[in-house]
């Protein structure tokens, strides 16, 4: 393994204990054993051949939507968002765009080409291989709404295109073949000529009006249940600006937690949890994560 990664070196970014606090949008998160940034997918494809099949193995884009315990990750870390950001149209209403593309470009190439609806992607606060992960949505709009095939990539550096019926897809949830991560999707959509580019920074406009952008956080942390709006139902709860240590209840949004300053991946986590235990208590509610969790306790095992 180690003659490999050596040879990785010359192909992609490779780092050893390197802090998650780095690549995360919430600014915390111990270190990941083994952190790679491939630029290009035969690097990628390398890396994964040379890696033991009993190295846990995590993947990141832009970091947001995720939470890394402050004890860190054992094992690898893939970084996507050094890989080219293919973006391309294929036909006259399909479109094909890699794993690293943020969801903001692909809402504005699509409204140049007169695609949509696509404006909604503008919405979503990651890279799209995150955005098929979960069927991050935005806006009345859902990404899987929209995918028409997917190309995965696995261990071995098997890269598959796959149709969206070899997916169980729902509200902020998608499963599939196990052992395999996205790297591009094609999707399809109808001509959309009244959508105006304009229309992409308005939606931006209104994010920042509706969320604490100016604040380090990972989007909404919990999903919408059926009772209510979660934010509604933690603003009802009387939790808007409940801080422990330095994660807050956003006082703009209440479905976010914010970074407000030297927070602890701990921090953040207690902050979730106390979240869930007085909505469960007063309204019965149970509040699930949209977030994921992943990594060590500072000073345990996870």
């Amino acid at each position: 393994m180690n003659a490999a990664v050596n040879d990785m070196e010359s192909k992609a970014v490779l780092l050893r204990d390197e802090p998650m606090a780095k690549h995360t949008s919430w600014r915390v998160g111990g270190p990941a054993d083994i952190f790679v940034k491939p630029t290009s997918m035969p690097a990628l494809i390398s890396f994964l051949q040379a890696l033991p099949p009993s190295t846990p193995l995590y993947w990141v884009g832009l970091g947001s939507n995720l939470l890394v315990r402050d004890g860190g990750l054992r094992g690898a870390v893939v970084c996507t968002s050094a890989l080219p950001r293919d973006l391309e149209r294929l036909d006259a209403l399909r479109v094909r765009a890699a794993a690293g593309v943020p969801c903001t470009s692909l809402a504005r190439r699509c409204v140049r080409w007169q695609l949509g609806p696509a404006a909604f992607f503008a919405g979503i606060p990651g890279t799209v291989g995150g955005a098929l992960a979960m069927n991050a949505g935005a806006f009345e709009g859902e990404t899987w709404d929209r995918v028409e095939s997917v190309e995965t990539i696995d261990r071995q550096g098997h890269v598959r295109v796959r149709g969206r019926d070899e997916f169980k897809v729902s509200y902020r949830s998608v499963a599939g073949p196990p052992g395999q991560w996205f790297v591009a999707a094609t999707f399809e959509f109808e001509a959309d000529p009244n959508t105006p580019v304009s229309a992409i920074k308005a939606m931006v406009t209104k994010r920042g009006e509706l969320q604490p952008l100016d604040r380090p956080s990972a989007g909404s942390v919990f999903r919408n249940p059926d009772e209510a709006p979660a934010g509604r139902l933690i603003e009802r709860a009387g939790l808007k600006g409940m801080r422990i240590g330095g994660a807050m209840v956003s006082e703009k949004h209440a479905n976010f937690i914010v970074n407000v300053g030297r927070a602890t991946a701990a921090d953040i986590e207690s902050l979730i949890e106390h979240v869930q235990r007085e909505v469960r208590r007063q309204f019965g509610v149970e509040l699930q994560t949209e977030v994921r969790v992943i990594g060590e306790p500072e000073g345990g095992q996870g």
